[in-house]
């Protein structure tokens, strides 16, 4: 066996790819990673330089892969290591570029390293982790880093000698519940009350809603969820970097496992989230609005979600990266894990000292936000790792 590295999923065919166990997470299909470098997204210019790790046996056969990146900054990660890299350049580095097994731009929980049905998972973790050190030392990068793994792949990587880091988002998990009131019936009476004035507010200001798979979205609501998309990142600060081609590219190639709920009023579409799906989970990514309706946040974004999960029969619904205000509408805090290689040995005892340090306090940071559950006693579900 070996491990090479390409420069473009235009070197992998899509179906053999996706032939991948792991390949199920939409995320990371070969139509939605393809899309991003097609159309930019990842690149040079935006810091991501596809560097792709694939573990094949002698005679080509593809036993595992493992999308990855050359970085040369840390945006569009949303695992923070900027002071990281300040102390290595302070201290004479080159922190930049840095090797990252991620997908860019998403803070979705997922498989880093996928493998073909009947090889070893442990084998072809063990061989890509080593294969990422190995790059690290042949290119001179500072280090590694492999970004929302699940837990039981992220075991593969500690027994390969890299470090966990724990951090925490609000996810939902669904307990079999026969429809949108059973779900409400196992919260505390302000809770629930509150969540069914936000539902009433966005009826009363004439606003209905529907989900629309990708394939089934039109060009002219393509555009304007792209007008959405590109207002919400300015106005906070951040660059628009998913072109309007490639949300039309992966709804028309993913299809159902793209949708679109769309918030109308008065056959104006004024309002819009993107989410992702796999067989067992939900996955908000975008949002964005042509004005603010009262509820209209909080039902596309989240009511509107959690009724699909119920209705489809899916296991839990991450609604994105941060956000306290989740937890009162029935999304609770779930670790999350990265785990990181550093080359320097001085500086991987600093970060291994500074991880010590901050574990328990996501740890206690998560003790403490799960006594505001909203859940009646009883009720609340079990949030373990994924």
């Amino acid at each position: 066996m070996q491990v090479r590295t390409i420069t473009s999923l235009d070197s992998v065919p899509a179906q053999r790819w996706n032939h991948l166990n792991g390949a199920e997470n939409p995320f990371l299909r070969h139509e939605f990673l393809h899309a991003l470098e097609r159309h930019g997204a990842v690149s040079q210019g935006n810091g991501w330089q596809p560097l792709h790790l694939l573990l094949e046996s002698d005679n080509g056969e593809l036993l595992g892969a493992a999308p990855a990146y050359l970085k040369g900054n840390s945006w569009g990660e949303f695992v923070f290591d900027w002071a990281w890299a300040n102390a290595y350049e302070r201290a004479g580095g080159d922190y930049y570029p840095k090797l990252v097994m991620a997908v860019p731009y998403t803070p979705a929980t997922g498989p880093r390293v996928l493998v073909q049905p009947g090889f070893s998972a442990e084998q072809a973790m063990a061989h890509l982790a080593a294969a990422a050190v190995a790059l690290c030392r042949g290119q001179g990068l500072s280090g590694a880093h492999c970004l929302f793994a699940e837990a039981q792949q992220g075991s593969g990587f500690i027994e390969a000698g890299w470090m966990r880091r724990a951090g925490c988002q609000f996810h939902w998990n669904n307990q079999g519940y026969a429809d949108f009131d059973a779900f409400l019936d196992t919260l505390s009476n302000k809770k629930r009350k509150n969540i069914r004035r936000e539902r009433r507010l966005a009826a009363e200001a004439g606003l209905t809603f529907r989900i629309v798979p990708g394939d089934q979205v039109d060009d002219g609501a393509w555009d304007t969820f792209h007008d959405f998309y590109t207002r919400t990142f300015e106005e906070h600060g951040n660059l628009p970097v998913l072109t309007r081609a490639f949300f039309a590219e992966i709804g028309e190639k993913l299809a159902g496992r793209v949708l679109m709920v769309q918030a109308w009023q008065d056959n104006r579409m004024d309002g819009a989230a993107l989410l992702l799906r796999s067989d067992d989970s939900l996955y908000g990514r975008y949002w964005g609005c042509r004005v603010e309706h009262p509820g209209m946040h909080f039902e596309t974004c989240y009511y509107q979600g959690i009724e699909y999960c119920i209705r489809e029969g899916l296991d839990w619904f991450e609604p994105g990266a941060q956000g306290e205000h989740k937890i009162a509408r029935g999304f609770l805090p779930r670790q999350t894990h990265s785990l990181h290689w550093i080359e320097d040995e001085g500086f991987r005892r600093a970060i291994a000292d500074f991880l010590h340090r901050e574990t328990p306090m996501v740890r206690g940071y998560m003790e403490e936000l799960a006594t505001h559950s909203p859940y009646k006693a009883g009720c609340a579900p079990a949030m373990e790792s994924r």
